[in-house]
């Protein structure tokens, strides 16, 4: 049984190594900081997002310390405008604790049919329980012509 569990571990790590390897340039905000959280990339699928479909990002991480709650606060800007802002709770994201190690937060959501198609930048932040910035992360991503409001 220990094979087949250290079998699985090793072809879940590789498949997402393999799905990390097309991922968006992520730069930090800050390149001078020493974040406690580290991002290894971002996966962004389907790439270019569909309007009116579902969209997920996905974050491959690791840290140092474990976690044990925080939020995400994602600001959105279009062709550098900004546009949009949320926070969600980290736990809504990855499991909680976050042990130490590696780990991935995803996030699901269906963009308006009527969501202009284009060059989008996302910047995420994660902050711990006692606002701490654990990591701050910018990268791009592109909106097709996909859906429309006529195809809802």
């Amino acid at each position: 049984m220990e094979i087949l569990s250290s079998k699985f571990v090793f072809f879940s790590t590789l498949c997402l190594l393999c799905a990390f390897t097309n991922a968006a340039d992520v730069r930090y905000c800050d390149k001078n900081a020493d974040y406690d959280v580290e991002v290894k990339g971002v996966e962004i699928s389907p790439d270019p997002v569909v309007r009116g479909q579902a969209a997920t990002f996905s974050i491959a991480a690791t840290t140092g310390k474990e976690l044990s709650g925080g939020k995400l606060v994602i600001d959105v800007s279009y062709f550098g405008w900004y546009i949009h802002s949320e926070t969600h709770d980290l736990c809504d994201e990855t499991t909680c604790p976050v042990s130490i190690g590696d780990f991935v937060i995803a996030h699901s959501q269906v963009l308006p049919g009527f969501t202009p198609p284009g060059s989008y930048t996302l910047k995420m932040k994660m902050i711990d329980g006692n606002n701490h910035e654990l990591t701050c992360i910018t990268f791009g991503f592109n909106i097709g012509f996909g859906s429309s409001v006529a195809d809802i």
